[in-house]
């Protein structure tokens, strides 16, 4: 793989968590004029709950992901602590790219941040922001899926995230999830007709 491939487009989404990322880039792939597929992340991290390899994530030792580190297989990575990797796999995006298809990630904003570095032209990187921290926070605790601890951390990692918006090419704030799909059904719909 290297830059000037002209297979497809790459559409990364990053946001802090509770922004409703994910649910905007669930509404685009049912949009079947996009022509995009969804980026399998891979992860040293062990399954959760009724998580299924390759439709999930891709799971992987730690060793299996640092070797393929070493071996420069992967688009971007990141180890967020000790042995706990998450990244994207070229293969990936050429199986997608394989497909005609673009490919759009639910990614966070480093990871977004470092295709759109490598991939100026094909990337469009978008990022969706919360209304405000207290709106976050409020959707955090409604998921109840979290210990008042990890949303306290996710809000803190939430400030630094939102510092990096201007560093993208597009903020879409949901405020209004109906207002949110439009505008991201608009500006991917333009960006992978262009």
């Amino acid at each position: 793989m290297n830059n000037n491939l002209k297979e497809g487009k790459l559409i990364v989404f990053s946001a802090p968590s509770g922004s409703g990322k994910t649910t905007i880039v669930r509404h685009l792939l049912g949009i079947d004029n996009l022509n995009l597929e969804f980026s399998i992340s891979a992860t040293s991290r062990a399954k959760r709950g009724t998580e299924v390899d390759g439709k999930d994530y891709y799971f992987l030792s730690a060793d299996a992901f640092k070797d393929k580190i070493k071996h420069g297989e992967f688009l971007e990575w990141e180890e967020v602590y000790r042995d706990n990797f998450y990244g994207t796999l070229k293969s990936e995006v050429e199986r997608i790219w394989a497909k005609g298809k673009h490919v759009i990630f639910d990614i966070d904003v480093s990871g977004g941040l470092r295709i759109k570095r490598k991939f100026p032209e094909q990337t469009l990187a978008v990022f969706v922001k919360p209304p405000s921290i207290d709106e976050l926070k409020i959707r955090l605790k409604k998921r109840k899926t979290e210990t008042e601890d990890k949303i306290n951390m996710r809000v803190a990692k939430a400030s630094a995230e939102l510092a990096t918006a201007p560093l993208f090419d597009v903020i879409i704030e949901n405020d209004d999830l109906q207002k949110a799909f439009n505008d991201a059904e608009n500006v991917v719909g333009n960006f992978v007709n262009s």
